[in-house]
């Protein structure tokens, strides 16, 4: 044999060499990250996603990669971002808000999905139990829906003499919207208040309710469970002081944008321990018997800051309930 048809030999061998190993590396799973919000407004809560999969050994990037699809407040877009990651196959699917499990349900039965969710993935119809789901769905529900009423009696404790109490809602997440409506004019009435359902969609919205806040002489804003809302957490923070209207939130990430106070799910865990689901998933586990987490654990915070300029007097019984007051 001549010296270039060996050396050709040789090289076409170990090519075939190379291909073959690759062919027999496993392929690096993929989870696909489906959420209503922004990445921006979303980063404790993708952080926190990413720990809990830390915690059972995947890391991002190094034997597990994760794709995300962020709707920006778009609920329609959903349908078809899951589809998309139908589509491409992906190992996981992590739908992280109401209208984003209920898009990824819809898209497959095949698929494992881990959601996580402000509201009762039982009356969603995510799930047939929480002990056992079934199917290819289970996840972690933090039930921040379930408190807003708190949220409403949080407000007349630190604006007694409201006699009005606006409650922004987003209309396109009908589920989720509903749920919230029911438990809150129940508690209103118990308060001996009237609720004013005020609606945004997107961000666009925003000056037009607070607009409506003034004219209303309301003496304060309640904001409902959304990803939209949380997306823009510092936009809502910074209307509210600029438009002096004391106003209750879902979770930290408001207060320290400036808002007055916040009463909600633990949104933070919650986001973990879907991330903990996912890596057990990942692991062979199948997720129709990985019963529904509850992330149980509500938190309080206070702005004294904010609330000292809407010339507020927050009430030692708050403070001393609260898991952080910032100065």
């Amino acid at each position: 044999m001549k010296r270039r048809e060996f050396i050709t030999l040789l090289g076409s061998a170990a090519v075939a060499w190379s291909l073959a190993a690759r062919a027999q590396q496993p392929t690096m799973p993929v989870i696909g990250f489906l959420n209503t919000g922004s990445a921006d407004g979303y980063r404790p809560m993708t952080a926190a996603f990413r720990q809990g999969l830390q915690e059972s050994g995947y890391v991002d990037g190094q034997n597990v990669t994760i794709e995300y699809r962020w709707a920006e407040g778009q609920t329609d877009r959903l349908p078809e971002m899951a589809a998309d990651l139908v589509r491409r196959k992906v190992t996981v699917i992590a739908a992280t808000s109401a209208p984003a499990a209920l898009a990824a349900t819809a898209a497959t039965t095949t698929i494992p999905i881990v959601f996580e969710t402000a509201a009762d993935p039982e009356r969603l119809g995510l799930v047939a139990s929480l002990s056992r789901p079934g199917g290819n769905v289970t996840g972690v529900a933090n039930l921040n829906a379930e408190v807003t009423p708190k949220r409403l009696e949080l407000l007349h404790e630190l604006v007694p003499t409201a006699t009005v109490i606006p409650l922004l809602v987003n209309p396109t997440n009908t589920a989720l919207t509903e749920s919230v409506l029911r438990a809150s004019q129940a508690a209103v009435q118990a308060l001996g208040l009237k609720l004013h359902v005020l609606n945004a969609s997107s961000e666009r919205d925003f000056d037009g309710v607070f607009e409506q806040v003034v004219q209303l002489r309301a003496g304060g804003l309640v904001v409902g469970s959304d990803a939209v809302f949380t997306s823009r957490h510092e936009e809502l923070a910074a209307l509210a002081l600029r438009h002096a209207v004391p106003t209750v939130y879902q979770n930290r990430s408001f207060i320290a944008a400036g808002g007055l106070a916040s009463y909600g799910g633990a949104t933070i865990d919650a986001y973990r321990l879907a991330g903990v689901y996912a890596a057990r998933i990942l692991k062979g586990e199948k997720p129709g018997e990985l019963p529904i987490q509850l992330a149980t654990k509500v938190e309080l915070f206070l702005n004294l800051k904010t609330a000292r300029r809407f010339g507020l007097t927050v009430p030692t019984a708050l403070l001393v309930r609260a898991d952080e007051v910032i100065e």
